[in-house]
C-alpha cells in the first residue's frame, strides 16, 4: 500500500474508547504519517481506526485549555443568571404598571409586552443555535451578551412620544424583544458550551455541574429579580413607582456585562475544535437520525414552558388577587417566599440526576405537576383562603417542576445530540419551549376568564401526564455516557451513507470521507 494512502487511512476521526487491540496498530498507522507531514493540508476521516486519540484528546487538556473550560462553566453561570433575571422581571412590573397607569395597561397590553420578550427568546434560540454550530461558540456567547445589553438599556430609557403612554408600551414592547433576542440564543450558547466544558473537566458529575450553573440560576433569577424590586421600593417608596421600574430594568444591563470580557478570551471546547461541521451540514440525515430525541425534547419543552412561563409572570398577579388589600410590598413578599419554596427543587435534581437517571427524574417532576396541579384545582376555593397553604402548594408545584423538567430539559438536550449539530437541536427544542410559554402567556387570562382560575392549575396537571408519556418513550437517558461516544456514533452514521465534508476547525479541521474507501485502506493494513 502506497505510504500517502497509510496517510489518508492514519487521519481519521472518531470518538470510542482506548481500545488495547487497537494501540498497536494505530501506533504504527501514526507513525507512518509523521514522515509525510503536510502542513495545511485537509486530513480524510473514518469513523473507525482513529477513534481511541479522539476520545483521548477530548479530556486531555492544556493548562489554558483547562483554565478556559473551567471559566467557560462559569461564565454560563454569571450568563444565565441575567436570564432569569430577565425572564421574572415583568412579575413585579405588571403590578406597577397596573398601579401606574390602570387604564391603558389592560390584560392585552399586558400580554403583548410579556410575550415580546418570548418571540425574541425564540428568534435568538433558533439562529444563535445555528451560529453556535456553523460560525462558533465564542461568536454566539458574545452577540447574545450584546444584545441582552442594548435591549435591557432601551427598556430601561423606554418614552412614548411626547409623554404617550401606549407609545411607552410599545417602545417597551420592542426593547424586550431585543433583549428576548439575546435571552434566547444564552440557553443555546451557554448550555452547549458549558456542557462540553463539564464533559471535558468533570464527565462523572457533568449532570450535577450543568445543572447548578444552568437550571439553578436561571430559577435564581426570580428571588434576585423580587429582592432587587424590594430594595428598590424600599429605597423610593410606593410614591415613585416609575422610579422603582427603571432601576430593576437598569440593573439588568449590569448582570451580563460581568462575563463580557471573559467570553471575549475564551476558548471553544475541544469537542467542538474537532467535530464542528460549518459547511454543508447533513440536516436530512440530522433529522433522520434523531427524529424521535428531536419529539422527545421539543414536546417536552413546550409542555413544561406552557405550564411555568405563564405561572411565573403572572404569579404576582395571583397573590395579589388572593391577599384581602393586598400592597404591592406584601405582593412582593409573597412573591418572594413563593421563588424560595420551588428553589430547592434544582438542588433535588441536581443529587438524582445520576442516581435515578435523567429520564426517570424527568419523569417525577411532570408526575409532581399531576399531584399539586390537581390538589391546588380541585380545592381551589378552600386552598385559598390560607394564603400561607395556598402559597406554599404553589411553591411545591413550582419546585417539582424545577426537580424535573426544569432541570433535566437542557440537560437531555445537551446531551441527546452529537457537537456538529447541538447548538443547533439545542436551540430548536428551547424554540418549541418559548412558543409554549407564549401559546401559554396568551391563553393564561382567557382560561382564567371563561373556566375559572382553578383550571390554570387543573390543565398543569394535564400537561404533566401528557409529559411523562412524551419522555418515556422519545426522551433517551445519557446518564454517565461521554459525549465523545455520540459523536463517535454520529461520524461513522455520516461515513456510512455517504456524506463527505470539512470537520473541526483551525489546526484541528479535517476532511469526513466516504468510510468504506478509507475503511478498505485500514483492512490492507
Amino acid at each position: 500500500m502506497a505510504p500517502q494512502s497509510l496517510a489518508i487511512v492514519a487521519r481519521v476521526y472518531a470518538y470510542k474508547m482506548m481500545d488495547p487491540t487497537t494501540m498497536s496498530t494505530e501506533k504504527d498507522i501514526n507513525s507512518v504519517d509523521e514522515k509525510e507531514p503536510k502542513a495545511g493540508d485537509l486530513r480524510k476521516a473514518t469513523a473507525k481506526p482513529y477513534e481511541a486519540e479522539q476520545e483521548a484528546a477530548a479530556h486531555d487538556l492544556n493548562k489554558k485549555e483547562s483554565l478556559s473550560a473551567y471559566f467557560t462553566i462559569l461564565a454560563a453561570g454569571f450568563g444565565l443568571i441575567s436570564d432569569g433575571y430577565q425572564n421574572n422581571l415583568m412579575t413585579m412590573s405588571n403590578v406597577i404598571f397596573k398601579e401606574l397607569y390602570p387604564d391603558y395597561y389592560t390584560s392585552n397590553v399586558s400580554t403583548r409586552v410579556s410575550n415580546s420578550l418570548l418571540v425574541g427568546a425564540v428568534l435568538g434560540q433558533i439562529f444563535v443555535g445555528l451560529i453556535c454550530d456553523r460560525v462558533g461558540r465564542k461568536v454566539a456567547l458574545v452577540s447574545t451578551t450584546l444584545l441582552i445589553v442594548i435591549g435591557a438599556t432601551l427598556g430601561t430609557a423606554a418614552h412614548g412620544a411626547h409623554g404617550s403612554v401606549q407609545g411607552l408600551f410599545w417602545f417597551l414592547t420592542i426593547a424586550r424583544g431585543i433583549t428576548g433576542v439575546g435571552v434566547g440564543g444564552e440557553y443555546p450558547a451557554s448550555s452547549t458550551s458549558a456542557s462540553e466544558a463539564a464533559n471535558e473537566t468533570a464527565q462523572a458529575n457533568r449532570g450535577p455541574v450543568f445543572i447548578m450553573v444552568t437550571n439553578f440560576v436561571l430559577s435564581f433569577g426570580g428571588p434576585v429579580a423580587v429582592a432587587v424590586f424590594l430594595i428598590v421600593l424600599s429605597a423610593a417608596g410606593e410614591n415613585h413607582l416609575e422610579t422603582v421600574w427603571r432601576v430593576c430594568f437598569g440593573v439588568g444591563i449590569l448582570l451580563p456585562l460581568t462575563v463580557f470580557f471573559f467570553r471575549l478570551r475564551m476558548l471553544s471546547s475541544k469537542l467542538y475544535r474537532k467535530g464542528a461541521i460549518k459547511r454543508r451540514v447533513p440536516y436530512g440525515l440530522v433529522f433522520k437520525r434523531y427524529w424521535r430525541e428531536l419529539i422527545g425534547t421539543c414536546g417536552a419543552w413546550f409542555l413544561y414552558d406552557f405550564v411555568t412561563f405563564p405561572n411565573g409572570v403572572f404569579s404576582a398577579t395571583i397573590i395579589s388577587n388572593v391577599i384581602p388589600n393586598g400592597n404591592i410590598k406584601a405582593t412582593a413578599e409573597w412573591q418572594l417566599l413563593l421563588g424560595t419554596i420551588a428553589l430547592p427543587g434544582v438542588f433535588v435534581g441536581a443529587y438524582l440526576c445520576n442516581r435515578l437517571g435523567r429520564r426517570n427524574t424527568m419523569m417525577l417532576g411532570f408526575s409532581g405537576y399531576l399531584l399539586f396541579g390537581l390538589i391546588i384545582g380541585l380545592a381551589y376555593d378552600e386552598i385559598t383562603k390560607i394564603i400561607p397553604l395556598f402559597v406554599i402548594f404553589y411553591g411545591l408545584m413550582q419546585s417539582v417542576g424545577n426537580m424535573g423538567p426544569g432541570d433535566m430539559l437542557g440537560l437531555t438536550s445537551s446531551e441527546s445530540y452529537a457537537t456538529p449539530i447541538r447548538g443547533t437541536c439545542y436551540g430548536l427544542s428551547a424554540a418549541i419551549g418559548k412558543t409554549g410559554a407564549a401559546v401559554g402567556t396568551q391563553a393564561f387570562t382567557p382560561i382564567q376568564n371563561n373556566l375559572g382560575k382553578r383550571w390554570t392549575f387543573i390543565i398543569a396537571a394535564i400537561c404533566g401526564v401528557t409529559g411523562v408519556l412524551i419522555t418515556y418513550f422519545c426522551v433517551p437517558d445519557k446518564t454517565g455516557v461521554d459525549l465523545a461516544d455520540e459523536d463517535a456514533k454520529f461520524m461513522k452514521y455520516l461515513a456510512d451513507n455517504g456524506w463527505e465534508g470539512e470537520v473541526g476547525e483551525d489546526d484541528e479541521k479535517g476532511m469526513l470521507a466516504d468510510h468504506h474507501v478509507a475503511e478498505a485502506g485500514s483492512a490492507e493494513i
